[in-house]
């Protein structure tokens, strides 16, 4: 029976992993996102599913752990916030690499370096380009609510079993923080692994099985990049997300992802209160990018504004979708600062209508 509950957006993200049939977390704490691992404890999913959690000595330790699990075919999920997913770069390309499921939070803050706890979303490349070593891409959804949080946590685990890939969930310290009603799901239970791929001894006759992402053979490397080149076509052929509002009659664009897109939704209700005729698309998978949306809508609109909690990132891919078919232009607040809906319209306003 689903539940209906008030609560913080990183406490329903730990109660949707439980939910979600994990197998374990392995964490450390960070600001924005240390309520994540602190419900957790608080909560002792051990005596309702069995769920394994642990504060790791590091996140360089904690994501290494998530491999070893992954490994084993568990369902396996850790969370941090910006310099601490930055530590764990090297253990998801391996994870990657190997191609295993595990799913990866970024409860984003402001950089570069320490910066700030206050929210951002200046990890896009980070999280969209491959944020560590080696051709390989995460699965990246963004939710703008601690609803779609509970959701995409759910979903997040779906997509990495079915494509055997890490999936990164993007939030930022504004949906972490933040207090909504959410629904949660019924309680799933968790599965005893039977993967042909895990690392499960060899009961009933199964083989031996070895997970690696070395190959010292150049030839053997590039049938593996090959093999994940191939499954992230696939991925961008079956797994774009994206909503799209008062879009049908617009002339002009806004686009904007996570906690930003609701913000940018009232800018949106703003300038069509004004008479403009103004749209809104939101990605919900940053990767894959919805870039037929945006190609399509491009013959559509005079011009569209990317507004973004960071200095300019999502924008670059909005250009490449529209292939110069329509003007592109950036807004944003950065260093922790948050847009309000009166300077989105404005920019709007003087870089786009009256640009």
């Amino acid at each position: 029976m689903k539940e209906l509950k008030l609560m913080k957006g990183n406490e329903a993200l730990a109660e949707a992993a439980i939910r979600a049939g994990a197998d374990a977390y392995f964490g450390y704490p960070i600001t924005p996102q240390s309520e994540v691992i602190e419900y957790l404890m608080a909560n002792r999913p051990e005596d309702r599913t069995g769920m394994v959690v642990l504060q790791a000595e590091s996140e360089i330790a904690a994501i290494n752990m998530v491999y070893g699990a992954a490994g084993c075919g568990k369902k396996a999920i850790t969370s941090s916030s910006s310099p601490g997913i930055s530590l764990k770069q090297e253990g998801i390309s391996y994870i990657a690499g190997a191609e295993l499921p595990c799913v990866v939070v970024n409860v984003v803050r402001g950089g570069p370096g320490l910066g700030t706890i206050q929210p951002s979303q200046s990890d896009y490349f980070q999280s969209v380009k491959g944020g560590g070593h080696g051709d390989y891409k995460l699965i990246v959804l963004a939710p703008n609510s601690v609803q779609e949080i509970v959701d995409f946590t759910k979903l997040a685990f779906e997509l990495a079993f079915k494509y055997r890939n890490p999936v990164m969930i993007q939030s930022d310290g504004i949906i972490g923080q933040m207090m909504e009603k959410v629904e949660l799901f019924e309680q799933m239970p968790r599965v005893e692994p039977d993967y042909d791929w895990a690392t499960t001894g060899r009961k009933n006759g199964k083989p031996s099985t070895f997970i690696t992402s070395l190959q010292l053979q150049a030839e053997e490397q590039e049938k593996v990049n090959l093999r994940l080149q191939a499954k992230y076509r696939e991925v961008e052929k079956n797994e774009v997300r994206y909503e799209e509002y008062e879009c049908e009659d617009a002339e002009y664009l806004l686009t904007a992802f996570g906690s930003c897109a609701r913000i940018t939704r009232k800018a949106m209700e703003l300038a069509r209160a004004k008479g403009y005729k103004v749209g809104l698309l939101r990605p919900q998978t940053l990767y894959p990018f919805p870039v037929d949306a945006f190609n399509k809508i491009a013959d559509q609109v005079k011009g569209i504004l990317t507004v973004e909690m960071n200095a300019g990132q999502m924008v670059e891919d909005v250009k490449l979708a529209v292939n110069g078919k329509t003007k592109v232009e950036h807004f944003g607040r950065f260093g922790g600062m948050i847009p309000n809906p009166d300077e989105i319209l404005n920019a709007l306003e003087q870089k786009i209508i009256g640009g």
